[in-house]
C-alpha cells in the first residue's frame, strides 16, 4: 500500500537521523550537577529499586507528558500478561476508536488485526497511539474502563501528581503528570523485565515485513548501557523522555519534560545518567547467617524455632566511598510458647555513620505449641500410630 512505502521512506530516513552521601542517595556537593546544566524545565534522576532521587528540578512540576503516558499503559499490559488476562500471541482486533487516533501511529484500519505481541512491539517502538488504544480495548473492553484502572495504579504506586485523560499522551485537558511520577511508574515498568526485549529493538517491521519501525529512542544508538525506556512529544508537552540504562550493576531511570527539541531531551538525558554513573554504585544487603540462627522457645513442644527475613536489598552509596555499613540486632535471646509462625520478633539495621541505612524484620519460620499434656497426648497418639 501507498501509505506502507511512505511510512518505511520516512521512518528510513528518521532512522538515519542519530543523533550519595553515606549511602543515603543524597547529591554529593563536590559533584553536584545544577540546575542550569539540564534545560529541561523538569527533571529527576532515580536509581528504581531504591526509589532514591539523585537529582531533580522542579520534580513535583504538573505538566503534560505525551507519550511518557504509555509507560502506564504497558504496565497495565504486563500485569494482564502475567495475571493471565491475555497472552502474547492473543489476536488484537482495531475498533474504529482506535484506527480513528492521531500522531505517531502504524495506521491500523477498522477491523485490522496483529497479534498482542506485533502490538506491544509497535507502541513500544514506534509509540504507536492507535495500538495503545487497541491493546486498552482487548484488555478492559474500552478505553475509558482502562483509563480508570491507569489512574487506579497510578495511586497505587503514590504518583500524587497524576491524572490520566487517555492511553496515549495525545493532548487532552486534564491529561497531567509529573518528572517525579514518570520516574515512579518507570520504576515499575522495568521490573517487567520482558520490556526490555522490546525497548532494545531499533528497527523491526509489522505486518509481515511490510511496514517498518524505528525506535523513537535515539540513546540507543549512542549511549553505553541505555535499556529504554520511552519518548513522546506534543505541542503542549514539548520533547519527553524516560531514559533508563545500566552499568555495572546500577540501573537508573532519568527523565526529563518540555524540552524544546528532541535533541535537548536526549543531551539531558544523557548528562543526569552521566552523572549517576558517575558518582554512584549499590551494595547489597543482607541479614549475616548469626542473627538466624534457630531460637530457644520456652514451654513450648519443641525446644526452638527457625528464624527468617527478606533475603537481600540494594542500597545507594556514593562511588568509592570506604565509610562502613555496620549491623545492629535488636532481637530476644529466647522466647515463650506459644510462637507462631510468621511472628516478627525483631529487626536488623544497617548503619553509616550513625545514619540509618536499611532496616530488616525477623520472623519466625516455624512454629513451637504451648506444652500441655493434651498437646503431649496428641504427639504421642501421632508416634504410635506411625509405628
Amino acid at each position: 500500500m501507498f501509505r506502507d512505502k511512505f511510512l518505511r521512506c520516512f521512518l528510513s530516513v528518521v532512522s538515519a537521523i542519530s543523533l550519595c552521601v553515606c549511602c543515603l542517595g543524597t547529591v554529593p556537593s563536590a559533584a553536584a550537577i545544577s540546575d542550569t546544566e539540564i534545560t529541561a524545565p523538569s527533571a529527576v534522576l532515580m536509581e528504581p529499586s531504591t526509589k532514591k532521587i539523585l537529582f531533580e528540578k522542579n520534580s513535583h512540576d504538573v505538566r503534560p507528558c505525551a507519550s511518557i503516558t504509555k509507560v502506564m499503559t504497558l504496565i497495565l499490559v504486563f500485569e494482564a500478561i502475567d495475571d493471565g488476562i491475555i497472552d502474547y500471541e492473543d489476536t488484537v482486533v482495531s475498533s474504529a476508536h482506535a484506527a480513528g487516533m492521531g500522531g505517531s501511529d502504524i495506521w491500523l484500519e477498522e477491523g485490522e488485526s496483529m497479534s498482542a505481541h506485533e502490538m506491544i512491539k509497535a507502541v513500544v517502538v514506534a509509540s504507536a497511539n492507535d495500538a495503545a488504544v487497541a491493546l486498552a480495548e482487548h484488555i478492559s473492553g474500552s478505553e475509558e474502563e482502562f483509563v480508570r484502572r491507569m489512574n487506579e495504579r497510578a495511586e497505587e504506586l503514590g504518583m500524587k501528581d497524576t491524572v490520566f485523560k487517555n492511553c496515549n499522551g495525545l493532548d487532552e485537558e486534564g491529561h497531567l503528570t509529573s518528572a517525579y511520577d514518570v520516574a515512579l511508574m518507570s520504576a515499575e515498568l522495568i521490573r517487567h523485565e520482558k520490556i526490555f526485549e522490546y525497548s532494545s529493538i531499533w528497527l523491526d517491521y509489522l505486518r509481515g515485513g511490510e511496514t517498518q519501525i524505528v525506535n523513537t529512542n535515539k540513546l540507543l544508538k549512542s549511549y553505553k548501557g541505555i535499556t529504554g525506556l520511552k519518548t513522546g512529544t506534543t505541542s503542549q508537552a514539548g520533547s519527553c523522555m524516560s531514559a533508563t540504562a545500566e552499568r555495572d550493576g546500577l540501573s537508573l531511570v532519568a527523565v526529563v519534560l518540555g524540552c524544546e527539541s528532541g535533541t535537548a531531551r536526549f543531551s539531558d538525558s544523557a548528562k543526569l545518567l552521566d552523572y549517576g554513573f558517575a558518582n554512584f554504585e549499590t551494595r547489597t544487603l543482607s541479614v549475616p547467617d548469626e542473627f538466624l540462627k534457630p531460637i530457644t522457645v520456652n514451654g513450648g513442644m519443641t525446644g526452638e524455632v527457625s528464624l527468617v527475613s527478606a533475603e537481600e536489598r540494594k542500597v545507594l552509596v556514593e562511588k568509592g566511598s570506604d565509610k562502613e555499613i555496620v549491623t545492629v540486632a535488636d532481637l530476644p535471646s529466647e522466647l515463650d510458647a506459644p510462637v507462631t509462625e510468621g511472628k516478627k520478633i525483631g529487626k536488623v539495621t544497617f548503619v553509616c555513620e550513625g545514619a540509618t541505612v536499611d532496616e530488616f524484620d525477623i520472623f519466625t519460620a516455624s512454629e513451637s505449641k504451648k506444652m500441655s499434656l493434651g498437646e503431649i497426648y496428641k504427639v504421642l497418639m501421632r508416634q504410635l500410630i506411625s509405628l
